[in-house]
């Protein structure tokens, strides 16, 4: 991970733009269509993990194909174990270089590869999931559900906002800070950030109301991470996730649910945490723990 290159002078982590933006849409150049798309993902990263969620809730299993890559990154980035039975390739640098011989950044996982085209559409992870929620609408289950629901755009875009520069990003941005201003900037707003949302949840079941949302899909991976990564390896280390009983209870119940249970991997998240981050971890050595029921009521 080269994070001299997403360090700002100051120590501030910045995080690296998006470079394919293209999006999948009825008339354009990449419509949508069953077979045509694959996603390549990890069970470690939680951007990704948004997408797998997303893709069962919604049921489009046999519409949009997956690759998992290994969640241990080497020298060349992601690697797809036995080789992707897509494309063959071995590792997602390939198909980024096929689309951009030029490419210099990191090779990041959401990313949709078009078959027909031949080329990476998008690695632009906040847009791919409302694309399956809304240009793969046709194609939802019968009884899937409506995770960004036209009414409540504004209201859930907003949130989303919050979500991802408290606690999302800001994570990431106490983790990989280089001066204590930047950590203590960093941490003091992750932990803001929990405090409002355990605020807004003892008194609702999901973020926007009794239904899930996009918000809820966005904000559960960083949870599931929390006490198994980000507490100790991010020194995001003021409280646990068990120590707020509404967001506690919250994320319990989200996991309960089989999209979010079936692609939640501790063990592949805290290996590739903990062993490809060796500048926060040179030893590689994982941690044991937390002991944590994610399954108790």
């Amino acid at each position: 991970m080269k994070l001299e290159k997403e360090t700002a002078a100051d120590g501030r982590f910045v995080r690296q733009p998006n470079r394919f933006t293209t999006l999948i849409e009825a008339g354009g150049a990449h419509p949508p269509e069953p077979g045509r798309y694959r996603i390549y993902a990890s069970y470690a990263c939680p951007w990704a993990h948004r997408s797998l969620i997303v893709r069962e809730l919604l049921g489009l299993r046999d519409v949009i194909g997956v690759t998992i890559v290994d969640p241990i990154r080497d020298e060349k980035g992601w690697r797809i174990p036995g080789g992707d039975p897509a494309t063959g390739v071995e590792y997602l640098s390939e198909l980024y270089l096929a689309t951009d011989p030029d490419y210099r950044g990191r090779y990041t996982v959401p990313c949709v590869w078009d078959s027909v085209a031949g080329r990476l559409v998008t690695n632009d992870y906040p847009q791919i999931t409302l694309t399956l929620e809304t240009a793969f609408a046709p194609w939802h289950a019968e009884h899937a559900p409506d995770l960004y629901p036209e009414a409540l755009r504004a209201e859930i875009d907003a949130l989303n906002e919050v979500i991802f520069d408290g606690l999302n990003n800001g994570v990431y941005q106490a983790g990989f800070a280089r001066s204590q201003e930047a950590y203590d900037e960093a941490v003091t707003k992750v932990f803001a950030t929990l405090d409002m949302l355990e605020e807004r949840l003892s008194h609702r079941r999901r973020l926007h109301g009794d239904e899930l949302t996009e918000s809820d899909v966005r904000l559960y991976p960083t949870l599931a991470r929390f006490d198994a990564v980000y507490h100790s390896h991010f020194k995001c280390s003021v409280r646990r996730l068990v120590d707020y009983p509404a967001l506690w209870a919250y994320a319990r119940e989200l996991y309960a649910i089989p999209a979010f249970r079936d692609t939640t991997d501790f063990d592949q998240i805290k290996r590739h945490y903990f062993m490809t981050q060796t500048n926060l971890n040179p030893s590689g050595i994982v941690p044991r723990g937390p002991e944590v029921d994610w399954t108790s009521a």
